[in-house]
């Protein structure tokens, strides 16, 4: 992400330009940014907040003027919560968030890029393929797609594999549950809360993490779950919620 000098550890032969160094003047997509991992998260703060940063290696401190584009499936407030992305760094890339809603929060799409990806996955293998059944159709329109748009793409073209003539034949046994089935992420979905306490608990937490633990206030977390200051903290000490345990 930002480069190396020769001999900066073994390995290293030559110079590297880093990718915020090639983006100078231009924009960066940081895609997954969830999972950048906590020893590089004050770094990365540092060229968003002062546009500058150090080649490994090097003593030259670089500036640079980049857009930044960030992406993530991972429940970012959460993460801050659970002490598992800094705060500071989430509050500096959340200056625009655009969400793009799950598939199953849009069926209407599903159709059409059922329709759209049987076509291109037809043509790419010279295959026939050009009629959905019905039960096809209506089994993927029902299925809650955990890994969005790259699961429909991935089995639509093995339905397409699978075809031999001009009626496409989807594995539809192979379609399970969302329940059981990975996240967007990749990863088992996570277990959802077994009491209603333990429910207002994490529902609490979620709100102090996206106001950066501000309770009182026009936008703090008693206006955001619709309570009174006094009710929320009242519920955070019955709940055992404070910011050094969060």
């Amino acid at each position: 992400m930002f480069g190396h000098e020769r001999g900066a550890f073994t390995g290293a032969i030559a110079r590297k330009i880093g990718r915020f160094e090639l983006a100078n003047g231009g924009t960066i997509f940081l895609d997954e940014i969830g999972d950048i991992p906590s020893e590089l998260q004050p770094k990365l703060l540092r060229v968003l907040q002062e546009q500058e940063f150090e080649r490994l290696g090097s003593t030259q401190t670089l500036r640079v003027n980049v857009r930044v584009v960030a992406a993530t499936s991972r429940d970012l407030p959460q993460m801050v919560a659970s002490r598992e992305f800094r705060s500071d760094l989430y509050y500096r890339l959340n200056v625009f968030p655009v969400r793009l809603p799950a598939l199953r929060e849009r069926p209407e799409d599903i159709a059409l890029l059922v329709r759209h990806f049987v076509d291109l996955c037809a043509r790419r293998m010279k295959k026939p393929v050009e009629h959905i059944p019905t039960e096809a159709m209506e089994s993927l329109l029902n299925h809650p797609w955990p890994g969005n748009v790259r699961e429909l793409q991935n089995f639509i073209e093995r339905a397409v594999i699978l075809s031999p003539g001009k009626v496409l034949r989807a594995p539809l046994t192979e379609l399970k549950s969302s329940d059981d089935g990975p996240d967007a992420s990749g990863q088992s979905a996570a277990p959802k809360p077994a009491t209603l306490k333990d429910a207002e608990r994490e529902h609490i937490l979620q709100a102090l993490a996206e106001t950066n633990w501000v309770v009182g206030g026009p936008k703090g977390a008693a206006a955001r779950l619709g309570l009174q200051r006094t009710t929320l903290i009242s519920k955070m000490q019955k709940l055992g919620i404070s910011r050094a345990q969060a």
